[in-house]
């Protein structure tokens, strides 16, 4: 994503506020487990009994959170409680609950070792994720950097002519302050940031970017943008026919181009470094011969169309969404990104994961409802000044899950791990 001299200068200093570079690196440090130990590790993924799930809730309530939904002890007893997050309400669809970790994280926001829930029906798939966390941590942990971050709304407008739209676009322009005030009287969280013009013949398109604190934001900007939208039909010296609020030119919720133009959520990047004999014993393969499948899969993604080339960020995204009570229909575009490896000194690999628009929040939405909010307890992401954490160790997680599949595939054992974890044994 390309951003200008003052964004870029913007950007820098809302990571570094105020703080020196050595102590900025110092937070990205590499942690190994002989320096620092690792917390407990948890019972083996296969074993699927009453004392197992009971020893792995003791290991996680270590962790300041104290289960009470997730482990079924309760359940809710008024169904008002879902009041603004579902109609026509009838029961739950129960989906189980794995943990992944403990994950080792060295980012500007998300800094120690967490155990990942995931919420999934999928054989294999916490295993997989599970398997990538511990590689992670023997490495020294994940450096992780949330960039930058909007939520943004594309009303469309239309006119009788070119020259009409023009002159709307000089107002718009020259009005942008008293935007930012009109929307600011709809939120406590949000703030306007920006606004991107696009001009086809005589219809105009504006993104409006919002920053929407620790909130996903997309009822936020909706409510906002509609305001601007009203002042816009009642003021304008040169009034549109019609407008839509949304103009599909946002991304919402969809595969898009707009990922790599534009930030819609938070981007953030993670990366580690993996020894080579650490990735050996646990991969079963060599960082060469991943090499060799990364570049065979970004070809083959490039040639099937692929909006950014990566291998299944969507699986631990919805996972994680579902559990901590995220839009999982964001997943869509969440999921867009670039896996990238490189063999690097001492043969060892070195892999990154960027994601341009993740969109999460840990506050609103589904974060308040009972299950969910023990599992963002359980990450230390419940509440304000959380959602940049929430999303690095999100991207973390990501990264876990892309350094097992593309381990799977580099070795031949990918059909193997399905036949052993995704299938139900005959009883």
């Amino acid at each position: 994503m390309p951003i200008s001299k003052d964004t870029s200068l913007k950007i820098i200093k809302g990571i570094l506020k105020g703080k020196s570079l050595d102590r900025f690196a110092n937070k990205l440090k590499v942690r190994l487990p002989d320096e620092e130990a690792l917390p407990e590790r948890l019972p083996r993924e296969t074993v699927l009994t009453k004392d197992a799930q009971e020893q792995r809730i003791r290991i996680l309530e270590k962790q300041k959170v104290k289960f009470q939904f997730v482990n079924g002890k309760k359940t809710p007893k008024d169904p008002s409680v879902y009041q603004g997050n579902i109609e026509n309400f009838i029961g739950l669809s129960q989906i189980p609950i794995g943990v992944v970790g403990p994950l080792r994280i060295n980012g500007l926001y998300a800094h120690g070792d967490f155990y990942v829930p995931l919420a999934t029906t999928e054989g294999a798939l916490v295993a997989s994720y599970n398997r990538g966390t511990k590689i992670i941590s023997l490495s020294g942990g994940a450096r992780v950097m949330c960039l930058d971050e909007r939520v943004s709304r594309a009303p469309g407008f239309a006119f009788n002519s070119l020259v009409e739209a023009g002159g709307f676009i000089v107002w718009c322009v020259n009005n942008f302050a008293r935007f930012q005030r009109i929307t600011k009287a709809t939120t406590t969280h949000g703030n306007l940031e920006d606004m991107k013009i696009t001009i086809e013949g005589n219809q105009v398109y504006i993104n409006f970017e919002y920053l929407t604190g620790d909130a996903a934001g997309q009822n936020m900007v909706t409510i906002a943008t509609a305001a601007v939208c009203k002042y816009i039909m009642a003021k304008a010296p040169i009034t549109p026919k019609f407008y839509f609020i949304e103009s599909n030119m946002s991304g919402d919720k969809k595969a898009t181009a707009m990922s790599y133009l534009f930030v819609r959520g938070k981007k953030v990047s993670a990366e580690v470094i993996i020894p080579r004999e650490i990735f050996k014993k646990f991969l079963h393969t060599t960082p060469e011969m991943m090499m060799e499948y990364w570049k065979m899969s970004f070809v083959g993604g490039v040639q099937s169309g692929s909006i950014g080339v990566q291998g299944h960020y969507a699986n631990g995204l919805a996972a994680i969404f579902i559990a901590c009570g995220q839009d999982a229909a964001c997943v869509s575009e969440a999921a867009m990104g670039i896996t990238r490896v490189d063999v690097v000194q001492k043969g060892d690999l070195y892999i990154s994961v960027t994601l341009p628009n993740l969109i999460v929040g840990t506050v609103g939405g589904g974060t308040g409802l009972p299950t969910q909010s023990e599992c963002l307890t359980l990450l230390g992401c419940k509440g304000k000044g959380t959602a940049k954490k929430f999303a690095e160790i999100c991207t973390a997680a990501v990264l876990a899950g892309e350094i097992s599949i593309m381990g799977a595939l580099a070795s031949g054992q990918f059909a193997q791990a399905h036949i052993k974890y995704g299938r139900k044994k005959k009883r």
